[in-house]
């Protein structure tokens, strides 16, 4: 719960931040209209990612639209990807192909392109979606600069058994633009996820061998194609053609494993970020006053005859990218742990200097107290005088009684009277009082108030108070059970008192005799007994009340312990796991963009948190306003005390000027915040604008394996996005000047929130993909296996490599 609670704000964070920094930061605009064709199941989980890394990017992003090809209905990891609020999801549109779902995988890709090409609803379904496709995005005409040309990519996942349509489905879409745009841009994403292939690597390797022969056909110079793809509302068909030239403009081969052979510790998602800079890469406007002209801006036509290789043989490219922007997500963590612990320390340490003295008080435990309240429970002792009134059992002289010891005497006189009198008037009353003290209700509103006061005293200092073993300072329960021990003791002391003096004789007592009057005398010893007796049994009472009140405040503060104990342990578990949560969000990465999150921002929440105390009031974080009561609070569990501080975070704590920083100013601070205290050198500007570039370069491998590559076929060209008057970027220009054997160029973009690279990198053909070389051994084992892997027959598809 707390974890779902933490991982949400954290995320909302990061969301807002993006959104802010990006209005902030003047985002791009791209100058043609953009059209992604997802084509496949597999390709689902692109859809969002692509769509909402536009939508990030490009300021003209709300007339982006997206075709998703796949069977009715799609997978329901593609539909979740494309739901939500954001305006982008009504911007996907679905085109119906033939089911691939319980086919014979030894002909899936076969039988589908069969019955694609028997069954013409699909072509007519599909023409139908494209006529719609292009009057919606006309209705944006009026975000794009020019309304000439549109850019289509197409997105596939090269082992997904649809993409045997592939040239039906690139055709007929670009001859349907073609009807309202004067040219068609066509580029292929193809994704190749190697992590996913797992028990199935032989067949899933074929059906990924067996598309990439299709499309080294489909990118050879003299590639023709015909067919009657437009379909009319009558039914009639119409050819299209194309050729003789290679069906796309540019092929993006795009796996999970990159060319050191590494699995990306973000799967697919870099690819999915590099297709949306790739689009804004060739289709951005470049304003008059950019600051990277002359930067090298990209040129489509010199990277194509850039990767062209001698040969004259159009190669493949591929791409890397990286990113260093504001930890948000991190930073949100971090800052909630801080706050936690800044309060939990406040907490802590509020009853510390109080005395045992001053907490027995507190509570109304000292001796002095508990007597008093012990004499309050019990009638008056003025009573005892009432009990002379008593009916004596007939007249004894006192002859009689003198020989008697006084227990004797008292019998004689009143036989069980006296003793049942005292019970009812005397003992019952001061057992019913006692009974009807309710200690935890007396404390409750003398707890409350102390909980606000300054400093306070909370459940912390309470757990620790009533402690059954002293603590620094001393446990009040502890003094209680001692003081219970001496009044144990004196009650015991004075119960053998008492039957000593009962056991004496009537005649030794020191009582006013009257000679000659009897019944005088008589009358004196019966004020002498109900005096000297019944006043020690009043004072044994007055002992056993004050023990009885004393049990009662043992089980209160018993009780109060556990209840403190509790919230000290939700407390301490509810610190862990947000601590827990930091680190994890951080990892163990020692990469200079993650270095000493936790220590930076516990110096900045701690100040943040001290400044509004200072200009609001000491305890400001326990008013209503803020946490409030945080022992009531408790009482709902941590996931309330989380929620409320979450809360104050957002609202207070993270807006606060500090967190406000452009990113190279914040790393600046954070990769020196510990050289005082360790004396660390200190990190200069220069050197961590040279470990932000080395950083960049080495996570923006490319992302595709490549077997025996030499440097001679290799053509690199890299895009740094940010802004190009920025001192890092004007560093990052300035390195490796004078041996670099790269393009390199900048797209500018006014921000604060971070730095982009894009690396491209081309002119490899398919058989230098280990991918390749691995699955050509299965691809060659299944066809003679009797798998059909094609929809055409292999005869008509170049020789594999």
């Amino acid at each position: 719960m707390i974890k779902a609670q933490a991982l949400s704000y954290a995320q909302q964070y990061a969301a807002q931040e993006e959104a802010q920094r990006s209005k902030g930061d003047g985002r791009s605009s791209i100058h043609y209209p953009a059209l992604f064709l997802f084509l496949g199941d597999k390709v689902s989980p692109a859809i969002g990612p692509v769509l909402d890394s536009c939508e990030r990017k490009w300021d003209n992003a709300g007339g982006v639209m997206a075709l998703h090809a796949a069977p009715a209905g799609g997978k329901e990891q593609g539909r979740s990807q494309m739901q939500g609020g954001e305006g982008e999801r009504e911007r996907v549109m679905s085109m119906a192909l033939p089911e691939t779902a319980g086919r014979d995988p030894r002909t899936v890709r076969h039988d589908i392109y069969r019955e694609f090409h028997e069954d013409s609803r699909y072509l007519a379904g599909m023409n139908r979606t494209l006529r719609q496709l292009g009057n919606s995005i006309a209705d944006y005409g009026r975000l794009y600069s020019s309304f000439d040309v549109i850019h289509l990519s197409i997105i596939t996942r090269v082992d997904d058994p649809l993409n045997v349509l592939l040239p039906e489905v690139a055709l007929l879409a670009r001859a349907v633009l073609g009807q309202s745009f004067k040219s068609v841009q066509t580029d292929l994403y193809a994704l190749i996820n190697e992590r996913e292939q797992g028990e199935n690597f032989g067949y899933s390797s074929s059906v990924g061998l067996a598309f990439l022969r299709e499309l080294d056909g489909m990118q050879l110079t003299d590639y023709t194609f015909k067919a009657p793809l437009l379909v009319t509302e009558e039914g009639l068909s119409i050819p299209v053609a194309h050729g003789p030239s290679a069906l796309f403009d540019l092929v993006y081969l795009l796996s999970d494993k990159n060319e050191r052979g590494m699995m990306s510790p973000h799967g697919m998602d870099d690819n999915y970020e590099i297709i949306a800079h790739i689009s804004l890469l060739k289709n951005r406007v470049r304003p008059s006053t950019d600051h990277a002209t002359g930067h090298g801006g990209y040129n489509n036509m010199t990277f194509k005859s850039g990767i062209r290789g001698s040969t004259g043989r159009q190669g493949y490219a591929s791409a890397g990218f990286s990113a260093v922007r504001r930890p948000n997500k991190q930073i949100a963590l971090t800052v909630l742990y801080h706050a936690f612990r800044y309060l939990a320390e406040e907490l802590r340490g509020g009853g510390a200097a109080w005395s045992l003295r001053e907490r027995q008080s507190l509570l109304g435990l000292n001796p002095e107290a508990l007597r008093e309240r012990a004499a309050a429970l019990l009638p008056d002792e003025a009573g005892i005088a009432e009990m002379t009134g008593l009916m004596s059992h007939g007249r004894p002289s006192f002859s009689e009684l003198k020989q008697l010891s006084l227990r004797e005497a008292e019998d004689l006189l009143f036989g069980d009277g006296g003793q049942a009198y005292f019970r009812r008037n005397f003992a019952e009353v001061s057992a019913g009082r006692t009974a009807a003290v309710n200690p935890a209700r007396e404390w409750a509103a003398v707890l409350a108030a102390q909980e606000t006061a300054i400093p306070p005293v909370t459940f912390y200092q309470l757990a620790e108070w009533t402690a059954g073993q002293g603590e620094a300072g001393g446990s009040v329960l502890h003094a209680l059970r001692q003081h219970m021990n001496g009044l144990r003791s004196a009650l015991s002391s004075a119960q053998e008192e008492l039957e000593r003096l009962y056991a004496e004789s009537v005649e030794r007592q020191p009582f006013q005799r009257v000679p000659l009057l009897d019944k005088r005398t008589v009358r004196n010893f019966i004020h002498y007994l109900f005096e000297r007796v019944y006043g020690g049994k009043y004072e044994i009472l007055r002992l056993e009340s004050e023990l009885a009140l004393c049990l009662r405040y043992d089980a209160a503060l018993e009780q109060l312990h556990l209840e403190s104990r509790a919230k000290v342990q939700t407390m301490e578990a509810l610190e862990e796991e947000l601590h827990s949560l930091a680190l994890n969000s951080i990892g163990r990465s020692n990469e200079t963009v993650d270095r000493n999150i936790m220590e930076y921002y516990r110096t900045v929440t701690e100040e943040v948190m001290k400044d509004m105390e200072a200009r609001r009031g000491a305890g400001i974080f326990f008013s209503e306003r803020f946490m409030g009561s945080l022992s009531e609070l408790l009482k709902q569990g941590g996931a309330a005390v989380a929620e409320r501080l979450i809360e104050i975070c957002r609202r207070e704590l993270l807006a606060a000027e500090p967190f406000a920083l452009p990113f190279e100013e914040e790393l600046l601070r954070r990769a020196n915040v510990a050289a005082a205290y360790e004396n660390r050198e200190i990190v200069s500007k220069e050197e961590l604008f040279k470990r932000l570039y080395r950083s960049l370069e080495e996570e923006a491998n490319i992302n595709v394996r490549l077997f025996e590559y030499t440097q001679e076929h290799r053509h690199e060209e890299k895009y740094f996005f940010g802004d190009s008057a920025s001192e890092f970027l004007r560093y990052a220009f300035g390195a490796d000047e004078t041996t670099r054997i790269y393009r390199i160029g900048f797209v500018h973009e006014q921000r604060r929130s971070g730095v982009e690279k894009l690396n491209l990198m081309g002119g490899f053909h398919l058989e230098d993909l280990l991918y390749y070389r691995n699955g050509k051994v299965y691809y060659e084992t299944y066809a003679t296996s009797g798998y059909r892997l094609h929809g055409v027959e292999a005869e008509q598809l170049p020789e594999l490599r």
